[in-house]
């Protein structure tokens, strides 16, 4: 829809959609008046549970793992647990509590409001009945999963690390040890970095608050009067006008955000003076702190550069490069398309693909089944392995080397067709930097995959080596299985296969980082469930299944090569017209 032209008709289109706009305000909190209580009962309750009954594993566990961790030295296990956990293990449960009522008030209010506002876009039929029914049922199913969520991140994905925390080596054959000479002069650092980051910090957060709520409100009816910026699409202006009403509660929320955040900067300056070894080092750094904030404060709300604060360099040889990034902060600290206010935006010629990062895993795990019930029937994913993953012990070639699978899937088709980002599976949809999600949770996964995607195209793998990566991937977590399967042989090289089992190690990494994220137990948890399914339905047969056949050429020979099965003496042989099958199949490719 374009925007109305003229100050005229825009104020005339914005008096005639406040009474609209209002409307559904009241409607939205009327149900958040309403849900909310029931929604904070239901989550301060759950989470409240799960945190309190987990709390004696939490201790034990981390305890536990702490003293059996290799990469730790004596010294540093004795101040971890005499000096550094206590205190967090004992606030743990309070914060938490606290934690989860005000966070199911805040849901249990808020998401009624959003979801009113949502029911009235472009694309909903009978708007009238989603006005009323949207943001109720669904808020309450929306609880439950956060709290079945928060459950599996507190169990699995907190066992994962600890696991992780036990069985890791030291690097270089060297513990990790602290020197207690340098601890007291950190300890102090540490403590007068909190005291005055949080003072100063706190007072110009609240000295520039005004001015943060002034500009604010300045900029969003500047845009509401001209349908610029967050009210240019008609389906933004609701949200967007409910920015301007909660614009003060941003800046509140700000201010506590910066009070909070001047606690982690100062008692950095420990960590400062801990890792120069100097005490006097960690003083400047608390007073480059300052300034560091001071400057930032003023990029975000786009006042006058620099800052009252030194910036005293405070790490040992980065005179020169602290002295060229004051020199060059005029250029690089805001660029010049910042200084003047953002030019209008046209209306948009194509529709802009918005990816997000559930919508992202819920991608991979489809694909996890197709390719799950093709190896279910191939009999490379067998009836143990799915009995091991519903256990609590777990099983690493669904949980780990089926997703990897899949990714790794995904970086060989985007490293064969060039593509600047990673293609799905639909061979249409590609994420990039510019269309990526823009949460920092996602760089962490997306940016490597992305280096290991180059790599592999440097690599310019052949098919050979494409198979073995793959069973690399899926069966690195039963090396027992990996040894006795002699059908994929790594290259002749040694380089080369060094190489791609990096590659390897490197992904199925990634992969367990993104099996710890709080969603994926749940979607693990329903693809077990489709698996074994599927397993029942096969009982072992062989019939082709369309995921098989919708398979890559590599892939089906892939599967292929791992259609086989142990037999009562440990050999290894073909199930019963299986070749004959497989022959069939390749020759439907070839024609294909």
């Amino acid at each position: 829809m374009e925007p109305p032209r003229g100050f005229l008709s825009s104020l005339w289109n914005f008096i005639c959609f406040l009474p609209f706009f209002v409307g559904l305000l009241l409607l939205g909190a009327i149900k958040g008046i309403i849900l909310c209580p029931l929604i904070c009962l239901l989550m301060a309750a759950g989470i409240s549970g799960i945190i309190l009954g987990l709390w004696p594993m939490h201790w034990f566990w981390t305890y536990y793992s702490i003293l059996s961790a290799k990469q730790l030295g004596p010294v540093l296990k004795f101040v971890l647990c005499f000096g550094a956990l206590p205190v967090p293990l004992i606030l743990w449960p309070v914060v938490g509590v606290v934690a989860s009522i005000i966070g199911g008030a805040a849901y249990g209010f808020f998401s009624p409001i959003l979801a009113t506002f949502d029911a009235v876009g472009e694309l909903k039929t009978n708007k009238l009945f989603h006005c009323f029914y949207d943001g109720t049922w669904d808020t309450v199913k929306g609880c439950c999963t956060v709290i079945r969520d928060f459950a599996d991140f507190c169990y699995h994905s907190y066992r994962s690390f600890m696991l992780d925390l036990r069985t890791k080596t030291p690097p270089n054959g060297e513990h990790y040890e602290i020197r207690l000479l340098y601890l007291p002069g950190a300890l102090i650092a540490g403590v007068l970095g909190i005291v005055v980051d949080v003072f100063i910090i706190s007072f110009i957060a609240i000295c520039k608050s005004p001015i943060m709520l002034f500009k604010g409100w300045h900029r969003l009816f500047h845009d509401l009067i001209g349908r610029e910026g967050p009210f240019l699409e008609t389906i933004c202006v609701p949200f967007a006008g409910l920015i301007i009403l909660l614009w003060p509660l941003a800046v509140v929320g700000s201010v506590l955000g910066s009070i909070a955040s001047s606690i982690f900067l100062g008692a950095y300056a420990g960590i400062v003076a801990y890792q120069e070894s100097s005490f006097l080092l960690g003083l400047r750094y608390i007073v480059a702190s300052l300034s560091i904030y001071d400057e930032y404060s003023n990029d975000v709300l786009d006042m006058q550069e620099g800052s009252c604060f030194p910036r005293l360099t405070y790490r040992r040889g980065d005179g020169q490069s602290s002295t060229a990034g004051l020199h060059s902060s005029n250029s690089i600290s805001r660029p010049s398309s910042f200084h003047g206010q953002p030019s209008r935006m046209n209306s948009l010629k194509e529709p802009m693909i918005d990816l997000k990062p559930l919508e992202l895993l819920d991608s991979l795990f489809k694909e996890c089944q197709r390719h799950g019930e093709a190896m279910v029937c191939e009999g490379t994913i067998t009836s143990s392995d799915i009995e091991d993953a519903k256990s609590s012990k777990g099983n690493k070639v669904i949980s780990i080397g089926l997703p990897a699978f899949c990714i790794l899937e995904t970086l060989l088709r985007s490293a064969k067709a060039n593509s600047v980002g990673l293609l799905l599976g639909d061979n249409i949809t590609e994420v990039s930097s510019t269309n990526r999600p823009k949460d920092t949770f996602f760089d962490w996964f997306f940016n490597p995959l992305i280096i290991i995607k180059d790599q592999i195209r440097a690599e310019n793998l052949s098919e050979s080596e494409e198979e073995y990566l793959y069973k690399l991937v899926l069966l690195s977590g039963d090396p027992e299985r990996l040894k006795n399967l002699t059908t994929v042989t790594p290259p002749q090289s040694e380089r080369r296969q060094a190489e791609i089992e990096a590659l390897a190690r490197r992904l199925r990494g990634i992969t367990k980082s993104i099996s710890r994220y709080p969603t994926f137990r749940r979607r693990f948890d329903c693809l077990v469930k489709r698996l074994s399914e599927e397993l029942s339905k096969k009982k072992g047969s062989c019939q082709s299944s369309n995921g098989s056949r919708s398979l890559s050429r590599s892939r089906s020979a892939f599967g292929r090569l791992f259609s086989q099965k142990s037999s009562s003496n440990g050999k290894t042989s073909y199930r019963g017209g299986e070749r004959e099958e497989f022959q069939a199949d390749e020759r439907d490719l070839e024609i294909s």
